[in-house]
């Protein structure tokens, strides 16, 4: 009996860490990209000597490509900065944004976090005198799953949107960053039952 249950176990936990590789590898492709939001809220990424390192980039311009679509009507940019760094992640993506002819008044921005929850908590204090509600969640696709999630749990109104633009082309770059999305995914039940 014992056996039989340790067997089901490990069943149902293969293909529960299946179903979660799969939905993470998977996730936003269905999402339009004419959903339209109040803002787009772009998580932010390593810059470089000032310019967006090729992630945030590619975040960038799809966030900029939904705002020229008029599909959200601000952007908000995220991202503090390393210790060593003249520049906040969201300041070069202002900067940049700018470039691009985003109207200033359009870009709202935290350049305080670190990590993905701040980046979701920071920018929604920083929506909030703007009436911002609803966003569209900028990131590459393997990032997408657990972020929209972080930010659901933050009671934010929020859909994912993978980027066009995406510097994981390759097989050789997509896989690293999948399995370590994706031991995230799962680690985090076990750890919120440590937690508990």
């Amino acid at each position: 009996m014992m056996k039989r249950l340790i067997k089901f176990a490990l069943f149902v936990m293969v293909i529960y860490g299946l179903y979660t590789g799969y939905s993470i590898w998977t996730y936003g492709d269905e999402t339009p990209l004419s959903n339209k939001a109040d803002a787009a809220i772009i998580l932010g990424a390593a810059q470089w000597n000032g310019k967006p390192s090729p992630v945030f980039e590619g975040r960038l311009k799809q966030g900029i490509e939904l705002y020229e679509e008029g599909v959200v009507e601000y952007l908000v940019l995220t991202g503090g900065k390393s210790e060593d760094a003249v520049s906040s992640e969201a300041e070069v993506g202002r900067e940049y944004a700018i470039e691009k002819g985003i109207p200033k008044e359009d870009i709202l921005y935290e350049d305080l976090s670190v990590v993905t929850e701040e980046n979701l908590s920071n920018a929604k204090e920083v929506t909030k005198k703007n009436s911002i509600h609803s966003y569209l969640l900028v990131s590459d696709q393997f990032h997408l799953k657990r972020a929209v999630a972080m930010a659901e749990n933050l009671g934010m109104n929020v859909k994912g949107v993978p980027t066009q633009y995406s510097a994981y082309k390759s097989l050789e770059t997509k896989v690293p960053f999948f399995l370590k999305e994706w031991g995230y995914w799962l680690g985090h039940p076990i750890t919120k039952l440590m937690i508990l």
